[in-house]
């Protein structure tokens, strides 16, 4: 509730600004990586997906830096297409 920073100051916007990034990331793990919403309770299908997830996320990025594409590093569709 009083976290100490006055937050119309430049400290505050800067420590924001890595707040925010730090939620994209953490939601951008969750909705990729089939976490969030999972469906089935099974602890080994659910680490196959997450293992398959991640396995595709650093295809991504190894073909989007082998093609010198760097702005598709999160995404593979506008990569492929």
């Amino acid at each position: 509730m009083f976290p100490g920073i006055q937050r119309d100051s430049s400290e505050w916007n800067d420590l924001y600004k890595i707040r925010t990034s730090i939620e994209r990331a953490i939601n951008h793990f969750k909705l990729n990586m089939c976490v969030a919403g999972k469906r089935t309770r099974n602890h080994a299908t659910t680490k196959a997906d997450v293992f398959l997830a991640g396995i595709a996320s650093q295809l991504t990025v190894i073909v989007a830096h082998r093609m010198n594409q760097h702005e598709y590093i999160r995404s593979l569709k506008p990569l492929v297409a």
